[in-house]
């Protein structure tokens, strides 16, 4: 999906995503920072923070970094972190998730929420998470792949043209991220059709230009 279009779509869905998408995306929310298994100090990024609903479910002591491509939803993730006085949140910053301006292995975790099927090339993607991490560190992505029950699966594959509209892919292939790239290492099915993936993690990401430790300006 080309920028435009996902920004133009959360701009609509800014004021109601909360009530819309919820209840419905939280089971996923909580067993990937569950998954994540955060330790004292560790810094953790949140690719596609959205409005923040997931920000109060980190523990205390570890520090969030959060991103997202919608000026409007992060308006509505600094309300939430300023009335639940969130003091961890470190950072709210508008970026493109597939040319991140974090230096080389920034952080010790890396975590993508519901945010594969919305860019345009999650193969950039995956390498921009690989590169911010440190080698040592994890990461997982949560989302929606597209069902392999064949009636599901063509009904996801027909509502495909209005991706623009939706924000999103709906018949969105895990086969994206798994072909080629030989990281996607465990999967874990969620509720209704969420699924947890966590990712390899190694040295051999670092971005042409921008050197270990050295932010991109």
């Amino acid at each position: 999906m080309q920028t435009d279009a996902a920004k133009a779509a959360y701009r609509r869905y800014a004021s109601v995503y909360d009530a819309l998408f919820g209840p419905v995306l939280q089971p996923g929310r909580k067993a990937v920072i569950q998954a994540l298994r955060c330790r004292p100090g560790e810094r953790v990024l949140e690719v596609g923070v959205g409005t923040g609903l997931s920000l109060p479910m980190y523990p205390p002591d570890v520090r969030v970094t959060g991103i997202d491509l919608s000026r409007e939803m992060l308006e509505k993730a600094r309300i939430r972190v300023r009335r639940r006085q969130l003091t961890n949140v470190e950072a709210l910053r508008e970026m493109d998730a597939e040319a991140m301006d974090f230096a080389d292995a920034s952080f010790d975790k890396v975590v993508a929420m519901y945010v594969v099927s919305v860019v345009d090339k999650p193969a950039r993607l995956l390498s921009e998470l690989h590169r911010v991490c440190k080698p040592q560190g994890e990461i997982f992505i949560v989302n929606h792949v597209r069902s392999s029950n064949p009636l599901v699966g063509a009904v996801e594959k027909s509502l495909a043209r209005f991706s623009d509209q939706l924000g999103f892919h709906p018949d969105f292939e895990l086969s994206s991220l798994v072909n080629g790239s030989g990281s996607v290492e465990h999967i874990s099915n969620i509720a209704f059709f969420w699924k947890v993936m966590r990712v390899r993690n190694g040295v051999g990401h670092a971005r042409p230009g921008l050197e270990a430790g050295k932010r991109r300006t």
